[in-house]
């Protein structure tokens, strides 16, 4: 039987969950803490602005009338920094993977736990690596909390995770056929990738905003429809450059979260592993595949993840015919720091990015 390590480590993230929630429940019940009683997480970012807008609302959950908004991820985070505009000085948003934890790996602390269950709008992607939150909303907390899972959103669009020709499965073998098999599957967890799906959030997000703060409500759909705009502007350009592009394939020397991307612009492509592998060291079988796709369809670039220590991709390289291919790194969004983000880093910024490395390897 084939061991996903995957699905084990999320076991045992389920069973730690367990106990700590156990503690943050009763902390909960003996304390009664509400949303405004809970304590910063230094762990995360938080944007606690000015005091209350002086509209009198009290917004469910919170004594102080903020808005308490926590999202897991940064582009869930920056979406709502978006959409919010000018009000996002009269809420407090917080993310809890700021500090470069990769979500794959992230355990919640007990102050997490106690934000997400006293908070007004809880965001999360709702995923394989987000097994811990269903516990989490157990707890007592904020019985008018309003969530969103970015994957019930999507609904059928969600992918299964593939195992393309070549790609190393959990066995450490290359795959042949180049597909998954039923007993393997899992869902492809990494949905914000796709700049049309991100739209589809942020319809999701203004709905959700305009029903915790009704007074606003107008100024989130017009924020939200601005945005979205600038996502279709940047849809298109990706769209143009891979149309007029030289190559039509990528090939990743790492994990490959980008599939929602390269699926949305008709891109082939070829890696060492699936988006959400705990794998880092690479067979030679599957080393010696993605060497002859190399040289089989002349590609001049090897991609990797951010952060990657290109360990992979250098012996690629080595193994390819002319060893002159370039590598170069997109960027998935996994692990963007508290310190990125004041930097001005935004969900645009970085897809942009992305796009000019595309052009320059295509």
């Amino acid at each position: 039987m084939r061991l996903n390590m995957h699905k084990l480590k999320n076991k045992f993230k389920k069973l730690l969950l367990s106990a700590v929630t156990i503690g943050t429940v009763g902390l909960l019940a003996g304390c009664g803490v509400s949303a405004s009683g809970v304590e910063a997480d230094n762990s995360g970012v938080t944007e606690s602005q000015s005091e209350a807008n002086g509209s009198g609302q009290n917004y469910a959950g919170s004594d102080s009338q903020k808005l308490q908004i926590v999202a897991t991820i940064f582009p869930e985070y920056d979406w709502e920094k978006e959409i919010l505009g000018e009000q996002a000085d009269n809420v407090e948003l917080t993310l809890l993977l700021g500090n470069g934890t990769d979500m794959h790996s992230f355990q919640p602390t007990m102050e997490d736990i106690l934000k997400v269950s006293t908070c007004d709008i809880f965001i999360y992607v709702g995923g394989e690596s987000d097994a811990w939150v269903a516990d989490a909303l157990k707890g007592a907390g904020n019985p008018n909390r309003k969530v969103v899972n970015l994957m019930e959103v999507l609904g059928d669009q969600v992918k299964e995770e593939e195992i393309v020709e070549g790609m190393q499965d959990e066995d450490g073998h290359a795959h042949e056929d180049g597909h998954t098999h039923d007993d393997d599957l899992e869902y492809d967890e990494h949905v914000w990738l796709s700049l049309k799906n991100a739209s589809l959030f942020c319809d999701t997000i203004a709905s959700i905003l305009a029903d915790a703060d009704p007074e606003h409500s107008k100024l989130y759909q017009q924020n939200a429809d601005t945005y979205e705009e600038r996502l279709a502007v940047l849809d298109q350009e990706y769209k143009t450059t891979v149309e007029q592009s030289q190559f039509k394939t990528v090939l990743f020397a790492d994990r490959f979260p980008f599939r929602y991307l390269t699926d949305d612009y008709e891109l082939t492509y070829y890696a060492a592993f699936t988006g959400c592998s705990a794998e880092t060291d690479a067979s030679f079988e599957t080393i010696t595949f993605l060497a002859g796709k190399l040289d089989e369809l002349k590609l001049p670039v090897v991609f990797t993840i951010e952060n990657s220590d290109q360990k992979i991709a250098k012996a690629v390289i080595e193994n390819t015919k002319t060893k002159d291919q370039k590598i170069l790194s997109l960027n998935s969004m996994q692990s963007v720091t508290k310190k990125e983000v004041e930097e001005g880093t935004t969900y645009l910024s970085i897809m942009e990015n992305n796009l000019e490395i595309l052009k320059e390897a295509l």
